[in-house]
């Protein structure tokens, strides 16, 4: 619960609807030598599936490092629908446990190297891959598909998994020994040996995590089992959208003025109805029981001596250089940086030249209902010059821009979709 500061006056302001970032531990560097990795153990079958797929499996990881990650107290980060079933009923899910999603064609797909997707923050595989009308307006427009990348690669005949992950802003080098885990299973069930890996926005940062061998200290390190990766609308060099846009994206979030979102605010403290309200749970900075969105400080990046900040919305200085301002208080992007971005770290590891890599990204800023990143060219959520950014990736094949779709339209658009299968080969 909030924590009461103070009355105080409600200055004018412009209401700003902000999205948290998408989908937007301990810092860790490469080793060269794997621990010990668990055993992957099959804990459920499931076969009646919603949205196309033919099966669930449910899995965990018995090692014993896997954490249990702290999830924000009013359950905005807990399973729901089918996946809450698919987790056994757990609403907050061990860190070691995650679901495998098989397409109708995971057998007898055509082609030889079978495709994993990984779902980015606050979604899961249902939305994101198979039916992006899932949620209203889930999918970048007011009118979405019932379909998705999964069916569309399924028809094209591969054979086609997606994991979908226990904690929706989970950190993502735990997120990325998952994905080791599931390329595992999948290698096993089909005696191949190597995947291709599609990850769309935040899902993309455990991808890279794995494949670079940026790993938890007990974690296992790239098994050398990826042929190609493909990486939709991710913040290759990071991204600040919450912290450049100034305080009233916490709207959304704090639950005094209203919000409910599963997402951080660059604030630590909001004013709401004149009250200031204290929620380190719900942002970015959180330690402890409060450390509820690890996944989305290590994609920090400051852009600001690249791209103005927005000075049009209230307490912009302060939100991302620290502070109090007129209506809350910001510890400030780089303490939040200094507190665990992964985005160096991982461009200095870097993607082995063996994994050819290709780049999709968006160019259109317009997101339905949401503030837009309006400060430079965008898709909406992550600057271009973010997504195009090839530091660090050896295998590096290509780029495509869709410069007329934003950033959430990058997973399902014909187009896109299109462009994946000509990669893929």
């Amino acid at each position: 619960m909030g924590r009461v500061l103070g009355q105080e006056y409600e200055p004018g302001m412009r209401r700003l609807v902000v999205l948290a970032a998408l989908a937007l531990s301990a810092l860790v560097v490469p080793t060269t030598a794997s621990h010990a990795a668990g055993t992957t153990v099959l804990d459920a079958t499931y076969t009646s599936v919603a949205n196309g797929w033919v099966k669930v499996e449910r899995y965990h990881d018995t090692d014993a490092n896997f954490p249990s990650e702290a999830y924000p107290p009013d359950g905005r980060g807990n399973q729901e629908g089918q996946r809450l079933t698919f987790f056994g009923g757990v609403l907050r899910p061990r860190s070691n446990q995650f679901l495998l999603y098989h397409a109708p064609h995971w057998q007898t797909g055509t082609k030889a190297t079978p495709v994993l997707l990984v779902h980015g923050a606050n979604d899961n595989a249902d939305r994101e891959w198979a039916n992006p009308n899932e949620t209203p307006s889930g999918c970048g427009q007011t009118s979405c598909p019932s379909t998705g990348l999964m069916q569309y690669l399924d028809s094209a005949g591969y054979k086609v998994f997606a994991i979908n992950f226990p904690h929706k802003q989970g950190d993502n080098l735990v997120q990325a020994q998952l994905v080791s885990d599931a390329i595992g299973v999948i290698k096993s069930k089909l005696g191949v040996a190597k995947v291709d890996l599609i990850g769309w926005s935040k899902g993309g940062f455990p991808v890279r995590a794995y494949v670079s061998s940026v790993k938890p200290t007990w974690g296992r390190i790239y098994q050398g089992d990826v042929r190609k990766v493909i990486l939709i609308g991710n913040a290759n060099n990071g991204l600040d959208y919450a912290w450049r846009h100034g305080a009233p994206g916490a709207i959304l979030i704090y639950p005094e003025c209203g919000g409910s979102l599963n997402g951080p605010a660059a604030v630590s403290t909001y004013m709401c109805y004149s009250v200031l309200y204290d929620h380190p749970e719900l942002s970015y900075t959180g330690t402890g029981t409060n450390n509820t969105y690890p996944g989305q400080r290590q994609m920090l990046k400051r852009w600001d001596a690249t791209y103005a900040l927005d000075t049009s919305t209230q307490d912009y200085y302060t939100v991302y250089y620290g502070g109090w301002g007129y209506t809350s208080y910001s510890p400030g992007i780089q303490a939040a940086i200094n507190q665990g971005s992964l985005v160096d770290t991982i461009r200095n590891a870097g993607i082995p030249s063996t994994v050819t890599t290709y780049l999709l990204c968006g160019g259109n800023p317009s997101l339905p209902y949401v503030y837009n990143e309006n400060t430079g060219p965008s898709d909406g959520l992550v600057f271009r010059a973010s997504c195009e950014d090839h530091v660090g990736i050896a295998g590096w094949a290509g780029t495509t821009t869709f410069l007329s779709d934003n950033h959430l339209q990058l997973g399902w658009g014909s187009g896109e979709s299109a462009q994946i299968v000509t990669w893929l080969g």
